[in-house]
């Protein structure tokens, strides 16, 4: 539940009065416009923004993957965790501009997700399948009948795969969804055939920092002007549109640029209509009721109810904020257009009949808004057990005594409730049944109309007769969760190759179960309890390898529940099986080495430091500005110059570190992380962009070691081939491109028909010490155990 701060500052962000404006404008158009993307960020906000709160188009997202392969900037949420973040995000930004959103693929182990950063359309489709994602993209067309595609990006070499695959994959898809004998299934489910009136393209250029479309826009065939502010909020509409992208925060958005854009221009690539040149985007669209009026051979009196039904929407808007007139003026509109939609002729509905129905959905949810009845819904505790209980609390304005309202609970799937008490606080008691599921983590869509995650309200009221209803979200989500939790710390052991010690420590702590506790045994480790922890013990000789030992309460496999909160999205949570990773490894770690660790909470390498045996010590602002002489090495991860204001100041005092005799290593860094590239690092050092040219992709892309006989590369541990196996993801990102002679390049790699890229580690002596720069993706292969990222991170902390 909410806390008061918190329940503040959501009702600050959403005050009535806005709320009821958007409703309202919401009613203005009967067009449908879809932005495909690949990830939660790809979206333009700002235009979205303009069609719905100005024109008063629906506006739809529809989303390929979760960026469960991206970056994260404010933590250490990696894969699925950081999928369910960007998830989130992606839900309060759209709630920001009232946009739904179709979810295309559903976490990491749907094998349509975020694999990394690919630099072709076709690379990406070979991980996903063409036809698979095709497919999705034409149910998502023939369920939600958008009358408008947008992609977000082109299909142009310099952009990136996955934005390059939807691109062609929403082109694809027009025509098969259109063609009854594609996909019977869909058919066979009740969706229906779907033309889609109007595929447009950017005309503008993707490139930028990140990206560097290698050919021109096409040419542009409209023009979307965007003048003015919007009525409720006074605000631009491109501001609005940051309102909205500040929501993405995991990916350091939240940018306020000197100007809003007002201009976006378009090309039409395909069209169903016959026309000339178009002066809007609404252009031989049924925009309006009125022109669903003008369908040929419908009946002359359900044409008078749909222009009735309009006017009493226009008189509904220029109510505002006379909640009287609004009232009344909606509920003649709800009359009519029940008329339409009970009477109607078959071959309108096939067309149009979802306009109506939307309509309908929309004026009851205005009326609702108009007469102010719902305050809010939650549940205590926000979770539920197989066989446990909750409460769930539903709150009713004052208003609401003045109709018969009722609140039905929507619920997961063997969760029931009954009413404990009413009033204007409805209370449910809420219970389980004991094979109730658990609830997955990734929902498929989400809607600005209200209804969305594993628990919501229906709400109704009576006013004048008429009975009118409308979905309500929980302050918070609610969800089936399993009845244990299983933590393991540490979750994975690093067991150096012949150091004699058969006996490993660490704890698991289990929550909310009385079943005991086992593990599976495997790989030549036999686990066993010694008082309050566990020990890891060799049975036989180990040799180099990871061990995933599977951890059990009772007979069931263990989970561990990782509780996400962030003050953007709220709070969410990561399920994962429980399992104790032990990596064997031939790791020697350097003499005399002293690290200091400068994190800025968006990996975890100061933590793997020390799990390696090394003596890691956390710097924080205070240890920062204290006496840095008794540390032989000290590391900055990644971001830190962007997320850590105290390092700014401290950038002198670490160039006097290193000249004093200290090394300095630097983790990979955005240009806009806070790196200038003459003061922050000790030398001039250069961030390549756009960054698609300064970085390899291929996780297994050949390495050529310039200087095989550095320091860095000769020991403690000689990096060769074998290290350079096994990697995920990608090799690295964010190279740098130029550097001071003093710094020498030590690693030469390069994606498939590239030319070498030498920045993705180099060094030089400065001084009495060393600064060493890695573009490397050290911090991911920990995390993944890759035994050569923890032997070459062994060699560059060793002291200078």
């Amino acid at each position: 539940m909410l806390n008061p701060r918190e329940r503040i500052e959501r009702q600050m962000a959403d005050p009535w009065l806005v709320r009821l404006h958007r409703k309202l404008s919401a009613l203005k158009s009967t067009v449908t416009v879809m932005h495909t993307g690949a990830h939660p960020d790809d979206e333009q906000n700002g235009l979205l923004a303009y069609f719905r709160m100005k024109l008063g188009m629906r506006i739809i997202i529809a989303c390929s993957t979760r960026g469960e392969g991206g970056q994260n900037a404010l933590g250490p949420e990696r894969l699925g965790a950081l999928g369910v973040i960007r998830s989130r995000e992606l839900e309060e930004a759209a709630r920001v501009i009232d946009a739904d959103i179709s979810w295309l693929g559903h976490g990491p182990a749907d094998i349509i997700h975020d694999f990394g950063f690919s630099k072709d359309g076709d690379q990406t489709f070979n991980r996903w399948g063409q036809q698979r994602i095709v497919e999705r993209l034409v149910r998502a067309y023939r369920k939600e009948r958008p009358d408008i595609v947008i992609p977000t990006f082109l299909d142009v070499p310099g952009q990136h795969g996955h934005h390059r695959a939807m691109t062609r994959a929403a082109k694809s898809a027009i025509a098969l969804a259109a063609d009854p004998a594609a996909y019977p299934e869909h058919i066979a489910e009740g969706l229906k055939p779907w033309q889609v009136a109007k595929y447009y393209l950017p005309a503008w250029s993707g490139g930028g920092d990140t990206y560097d479309d290698e050919v021109p826009p096409p040419e542009t065939t409209l023009i979307v002007n965007a003048p003015g502010k919007e009525a409720a909020t006074g605000a631009q509409y491109d501001r609005i549109g940051e309102w909205s992208r500040y929501y993405h925060a995991s990916q350091g958005m939240g940018h306020w640029p000197k100007w809003a854009q007002e201009v976006w221009p378009l090309h039409l690539e395909l069209s169903d209509a016959v026309g000339g040149e178009e002066s809007s985007i609404l252009d031989r669209l049924p925009s309006s009721l009125t022109d669903l009026a003008t369908f040929p051979g419908l009946d002359a009196e359900l044409s008078k109810a749909l222009v009735k039904a309009e006017q009493a929407i226009s008189q509904a808007i220029a109510a505002f904020p006379d909640r009287r007139n609004i009232t009344a003026s909606l509920l003649a509109a709800a009359a009519l257009l029940q008329t339409v939609d009970e009477a109607a002729a078959a071959d309108f509905k096939e067309l149009h009949g979802h306009r109506i129905a939307r309509k309908r959905v929309q004026v009851d949810a205005a009326i609702l808004t108009a007469l102010d009845v719902f305050e809010r819904a939650y549940a205590e505790p926000g979770e539920i057990v197989a066989g446990g209980t909750s409460v769930l609390s539903v709150e009713l304005s004052d208003k609401a005594g003045e109709f018969d309202v009722e609140v039905t609970p929507v619920l997961p799937a063997g969760v029931s409730s009954s009413v404990q008490s009413r009033g204007r606080t409805l209370v449910f008691s809420l219970a389980a049944d004991r094979d109730a599921a658990v609830s997955g983590l990734y929902q498929p869509d989400w809607k600005a109309l209200g209804g969305n995650g594993h628990a919501f309200v229906l709400l109704s009221a009576t006013v004048e007769g008429r009975k009118v209803s409308a979905a309500f979200d929980l302050e918070e989500p609610f969800f089936v969760t399993p009845a244990q939790s299983l933590t393991i710390a540490p979750d994975a052991l690093l067991v150096p190759l012949g150091k004699g010690q058969d006996a490993h420590v660490f704890h698991a702590h289990v929550k909310g179960a009385d079943a005991p506790l086992s593990f599976r045994t495997t790989g030549g480790w036999n686990l066993r309890r010694n008082g309050g922890d566990w020990i890891a013990e060799r049975t036989g000789d180990v040799t180099a390898g990871l061990a995933r030992i599977e951890a059990l309460v009772g007979s069931q496999p263990a989970f561990q529940i990782t509780p996400i909160a962030y003050p953007h999205i709220g709070r969410a949570r990561f399920l994962a099986p429980s399992v104790l990773n032990i990596l064997s490894l031939d790791l020697k770690l350097p003499e005399g080495a002293h690290v200091g660790y400068v994190g800025g909470g968006a990996d975890r390498v100061g933590l793997w430091l020390s799990r390696m045996g090394l003596n890691v010590s956390e710097l924080d602002a205070q240890a920062l500005g204290g006496d840095l002489s008794s540390f032989t090495t000290i590391v900055i991860g990644i971001f830190a110059f962007g997320i850590r204001k105290d390092l700014a100041a401290a950038t002198e005092k670490l160039h006097r570190f290193v000249e004093g005799g200290g090394h300095l290593v630097t983790l990979y860094h955005r240009p806009t992380d806070g790196w200038d590239p003459e003061t922050t690092p000790v030398r001039r050092l250069e961030i390549g962009r756009p960054s698609l040219r300064w970085r390899v992709t291929d996780p297994q892309a050949e390495v050529t070691v310039l200087a095989p006989e550095h320091p860095l590369l000769a020991g403690p541990n000689r990096i060769n081939a074998a290290d350079w196996a096994g990697w995920d993801k990608e090799r690295g990102l964010y190279f740098a491109a130029r550097w001071d002679d003093v710094y020498e390049p030590l690693l030469a790699m390069h994606d498939v028909d590239e030319q070498p890229l030498k920045g993705a580690l180099v060094s030089g002596i400065i001084g009495k010490g060393r600064h060493t720069h890695t573009s490397l993706v050290l911090h991911h292969q920990m995390d993944k155990l890759v035994p050569g990222a923890f032997r070459l991170m062994a060699n560059l902390v060793q002291p200078a």
